[in-house]
């Protein structure tokens, strides 16, 4: 066995985007991996043949990122495979080109031509397509134009990017950059006349859409808003046939995170808001297609709806909720793992998995479940689910624990106040000996509502395979636990503090390997506000590492894509209101107090935590006479380690380690 190197997870496999084909004799999938040398990722579409258990390649551009099934044999997916296309692209245009390819062979022929840069499609009929897609108030309207004119328009679109041009917010969003004035929009698009209808209006964001069995009617959740947008959204039913879009939700504010068919009547999820904020966990409702009888229809449910357990061996999305029969299929985050639900109109909630770990994405059909997930130690595979009882099907990832050293998760947990059981892990040294004293890393996780498993997470496994003890937990703030154990509005750098730090005297009392001279800190986002809070409370870590950090909650209001709702959410705060108890939750504040080696991680196009944020707490660290370092890294944003370009990831790592190496040992 060999020890795990920092770089090879460029070599891991990662899925995404799981379908069943209508008959459910395949299962589609893409599959990425990076090329380190053109710095980027490679993706391409495959199916899993059920009937001869193996995996087909189907396309091999390496940019196929999405798919969905036409018929039972044909897939069709968007692409740009021509220098013309390219060219179009890079002038700006507005359009997406789909192809199709056939599982029985055969090259992938050009379907059709959309003339907007489509987000999601729905076959309506031989001749119509419902979709999504970006609508910019400043893009030109194309239609009609002889090519000389569209030239012309196109010409002055990309003149035009040399400056921005702010009235709202959000103004960027995290991963996509400026969206002042754009939304995501609902059409009908007829091919044969190459025609698209709007059926929302301009200032309408649709953040998703369903459509019945017959295809004749759509339940669409949108947020409406000019100038500033607010944390609501709206409930709709599009009537296809005869053009009738009709707003359904209830009189009071709420925020619909999901909604589909079900039965004769449409099922959805989402909360007010009223009693844990906007990161209140969801509730399942029922209402009639009219709009009539809202129920809630769940009772003692107090779980998100979502996988919030942490890694850093994903790439691409997979859906998470899906109608079959009188089901609803979802997924919940309890503990430290996620798992496969099931509801009915009425309410009632079975489990459908029991295997721990992280379900990244499932489909099911007819009562027959594929998903995607991290199992045990594994990374990335497909698996079916029948009965509860799993099966792997692929085996793209196996060499890494035939052929590496890994270090099992030890569970470590304790209890604060009220018997709050507190859950974290220990990593020990893959060549751990008994007789040495070895340095240790603490690291901490986003979010805060998220957690922390036992599935595998690369830098956790490399510095185990570099001599380092490992340590992590869920402190209070966490997802998995309910509502009021993810509640620490207006507490940030309080109770959850107070948890990491007793999660931190109990590892070092319970592994007396570790030397206590030599433990470093790290995290990101939310770990990297609380590397800072950290830093500024206490020199008990002899180094430490902030990625992607908060260092002054009254900057990132005014800056940041969510800043303006989540700081007075989270802190119960702004500027305005108590600017002296945003400040207080700062770790900015305490920079006077800091001794502690700091290096500073952070991406100038993350504006989810803007560079400013680990900007000023390096200056002030700096200022004060403290050993730090800043990398900033060009054209990532806050996914730099989870999906950032494979030389910046690498570039990231190294800089981590080699500042504790530094450091502690």
């Amino acid at each position: 066995m060999e020890n795990l190197r920092l770089d090879d997870f460029t070599r891991y496999k990662f899925l995404s985007g799981i379908k069943a084909s209508p008959l459910g004799q395949y299962i589609g999938f893409v599959l990425h991996q990076m090329d380190v040398e053109e710095n980027k990722y490679l993706s391409n579409i495959y199916i899993y043949d059920l009937k001869n258990k193996i995996p087909i390649k189907l396309t091999s551009l390496d940019e196929e990122r999405s798919f969905m099934w036409k018929d039972e044999n044909t897939l069709l997916f968007p692409s740009i495979r021509n220098k013309k296309d390219k060219e179009r692209k890079e002038r700006g245009e507005a359009f997406t080109t789909y192809y199709e390819i056939c599982l029985k062979g055969g090259e992938a022929n050009k379907a059709y031509e959309v003339p907007l840069n489509v987000t999601n499609l729905d076959i309506l009929d031989e001749q119509r397509l419902l979709l999504t897609a970006v609508y910019d108030h400043n893009y030109p309207n194309l239609d009609g134009l002889t090519n000389e004119e569209k030239e012309k328009a196109l010409k002055k679109v990309k003149e035009n990017k040399d400056y921005e041009i702010l009235d709202e917010i959000p103004f960027w969003l995290n991963g996509q950059g400026f969206i002042n004035k754009k939304r995501n929009r609902l059409y009908i698009y007829d091919i044969k006349e190459n025609k698209t209808v709007a059926i929302t209006d301009e200032y309408s964001d649709v953040s998703s859409y369903k459509l019945n069995k017959e295809k004749t009617k759509a339940v669409i959740i949108a947020s409406t808003y000019t100038d500033k947008m607010e944390k609501k959204s709206d409930i709709y039913i599009y009537d296809i046939a005869n053009n009738n879009l009709k707003n359904i939700s209830m009189e009071t504010q709420f925020m619909y995170s999901s909604a589909n068919f079900l039965g004769d009547k449409i099922i959805f999820t989402g909360h007010d808001s009223k009693s844990y904020g906007i990161n209140e966990n969801p509730n399942f409702y029922t209402i009639n297609i009219d709009g009539s009888n809202v129920k809630k229809i769940s009772k003692d449910f107090d779980f998100s709806i979502w996988n919030s357990v942490g890694s850093d061996c994903r790439y691409g999305g997979s859906q998470s909720m899906k109608i079959d029969g009188q089901y609803l299929y979802f997924v919940t985050t309890e503990w430290n793992s996620t798992f496969i639900n099931r509801i009915d109109i009425n309410g009632k909630i079975e489990k459908v998995s029991n295997g721990k770990g992280s379900i990244d994405g499932f489909d099911v059909l007819d009562n027959n479940i594929h998903f995607i997930g991290l199992r045990g130690l594994k990374l990335q595979e497909l698996y079916s689910l029948d009965n509860g009882e799993e099966k792997q099907l692929t085996h793209f990832n196996d060499w890494v624990l035939e052929e590496k050293k890994v270090s099992i998760p030890e569970r470590l947990s304790f209890t604060v106040e009220d018997n709050i059981i507190i859950e974290g892990w220990v990593l020990k040294p893959v060549d751990y000996k008994e007789s040495e004293k070895y340095p240790a890393i603490f690291d901490i996780h986003g979010g805060p509502k998220t957690a922390y498993g036992e599935v595998f997470f690369h830098e956790m496994q490399y510095w185990a395979n570099e001599g380092y003890v490992v340590f992590f937990c869920n402190p209070r703030g966490s997802d998995g636990r309910g509502n009021q154990f993810a509640d620490i509005r207006g507490k940030y750098g309080t109770i959850d503090y107070d948890d990491l730090m007793k999660f931190t005297d109990i590892v070092l009392e319970k592994y007396p390997c570790i030397d206590k001279d030599r433990v470093g800190v790290t995290g990101g986002s939310y770990g990297g506000f609380m590397t800072n809070w950290i830093i500024g409370h206490t020199n008990r870590f002899k180094a430490a590492a902030s990625q992607r950090s908060i260092s002054n909650w009254i900057s990132k209001f005014a800056t940041t894509d969510i800043g303006y709702y989540f700081v007075d959410d989270q802190n119960s705060a702004t500027p305005w209101s108590s600017y002296e108890k945003l400040w207080f939750h700062s770790p900015m504040k305490y920079a006077d107090k800091v001794t502690t080696p700091t290096l500073f991680i952070h991406s100038e196009e993350d504006y989810r935590c803007w560079l400013p944020e680990g900007i000023q707490m390096f200056t002030s660290l700096k200022y004060h006479g403290v050993e730090s370092r800043l990398c900033m890294f060009k054209g990532e944003s806050h996914e730099l380690s989870r999906s950032g370009k494979p030389k910046h990831r690498i570039k990231r790592l190294e800089e981590i380690t080699n500042w504790f190496n530094e450091h502690l040992k």
